[in-house]
């Protein structure tokens, strides 16, 4: 069933458009990887997937029963996040602030929901833990596990490896790889070719003000676009 369905979609800021003629569908269970050159678009369509911005032309329609506040988030740590002076229980209670609404305290179904993602994520032994006392993979984690507490059923990840060591990025990758095969649709943002091939289902390859490819990883594989990028991700 598609859980999200964008048709046309132009994309930029401040009049000026990025990306134009982008349409695509994601299902239910999907896992896919958004690639493509510094400043093609891809956090900027993530923010409109969000509603954080509006398109320039197109529609986004999101299906299934969710709303965009219902879509977890992890997007890329900047170094003042990345020095967020809270525990990392506090950290991962704020992804339920969207199901809060005007009520200003967690319940304890919210609770034991934060407690149950530091548990699936490994990281419960940290939960009284300062966030910005952790490693870099530890913090990455904090923040996943925040994002499944706003998730329904979709998380959108920019990068979610970036800046990590070897061990960290693996380990990373299979927590998302596990994530979705319990049934978490997975949108991600990398740049990190290997990973794409290892772990999607799906491609989308966003070039220069268009979408170059959209469709399975094995057809990704075959066209184009997929053998030059591929090709270029080896060599870095």
């Amino acid at each position: 069933m598609p859980q999200l369905i964008c048709r046309d979609l132009a994309l930029g800021y401040e009049g000026k458009t990025v990306v134009s003629e982008l349409s695509f569908t994601v299902n239910a269970g999907d896992y896919l990887c958004v690639v493509g050159e510094n400043g093609t678009g891809k956090s900027t369509l993530m923010k409109t997937i969000l509603k954080l911005k509006t398109p320039l032309s197109g529609e986004i329609q999101i299906n299934d029963g969710l709303s965009a506040n219902e879509i977890g988030y992890l997007p890329q740590q900047t170094v003042i996040q990345k020095d967020f002076p809270a525990s990392v229980r506090e950290v991962v209670r704020s992804g339920c602030l969207n199901r809060c609404g005007l009520r200003p305290f967690y319940n304890k179904a919210e609770k034991q929901m934060a407690e149950d993602n530091m548990e699936k994520l490994g990281i419960a032994p940290l939960a009284k833990s300062c966030y910005r006392e952790l490693s870099g993979g530890q913090q990455q984690r904090a923040l996943l596990a925040r994002a499944l507490c706003a998730a329904r059923k979709i998380l959108l990840l920019d990068e979610p490896a970036a800046g990590l060591d070897p061990n960290a990025a693996a380990e990373m990758y299979a927590l998302i790889e596990k994530l979705n095969g319990g049934g978490i649709t997975v949108i991600m943002i990398s740049h990190d070719v290997a990973a794409c091939v290892k772990y999607a289902s799906h491609i989308l390859h966003i070039g220069a003000g268009s979408a170059l490819f959209f469709g399975t990883k094995a057809d990704y594989l075959k066209s184009e676009a997929g053998c030059a990028y591929a090709e270029t991700g080896e060599k870095t």
